[in-house]
């Protein structure tokens, strides 16, 4: 049986590439988050007028990997101590969250965050939100699989290709084979 993990780390392109390499993750699917519009197309969603987030919805088996080490990769792939912006992608769209959808994945959430602060593992305080998910909105089709598709667009090889590379660093037990 599987899961469903919901994350805003900046661009749901980036958090999509990622996830999309590890073991035990079936799906992955690029939307929108947080907000108070129903249906919110991207162009609305830059405006920063809709309360949504880029997020990033992972299917995942517990079995195979777990929601902590999905917040694992997460943290490690993102800043999660800048405020409503992660590099030059800025605006309430960009900021980082986890939009938990048990009680089990809130305290998992809030554990992680906790064990981060008190490790100091950055010099800033964490801001990432933690709060529930209402409704999910799947991005437009042209969002998905962003990355493998548009490899060598000058956003994917500034941004996203050193995020996938920081991934395999540090998670290469956790990738799916080649």
């Amino acid at each position: 049986m599987t899961e469903i993990a919901t994350l805003a780390g900046g661009c749901f392109w980036c958090l999509e590439a990622a996830f999309q390499q590890l073991k035990g993750v079936s799906n992955v699917a690029s939307g929108y988050a947080g907000g108070t519009v129903p249906n919110p197309s991207y162009e609305a969603v830059c405006t920063g007028t809709t309360g949504h987030a880029e997020v990033t919805q992972v299917e995942f088996d517990p079995a195979v990997i777990s929601y902590r080490d999905l917040l694992d990769v997460f943290f490690t792939i993102h800043d999660p101590t800048t405020l409503n912006q992660q590099g030059g992608d800025v605006g309430t769209q960009y900021r980082s969250a986890i939009f938990y959808q048990s009680p089990e994945q809130e305290r998992t959430a809030r554990a992680t965050i906790g064990a981060l602060e008190a490790e100091k593992v950055w010099d800033d305080p964490i801001v990432t939100e933690v709060v529930p998910l209402t409704v999910f909105y799947p991005a437009e089709s042209y969002h998905r699989d962003y990355y493998n598709r548009n490899q060598n667009q000058p956003y994917c090889r500034a941004v996203i290709a050193p995020k996938v590379a920081k991934l395999r660093k540090h998670f290469m037990e956790k990738l799916k084979a080649s």
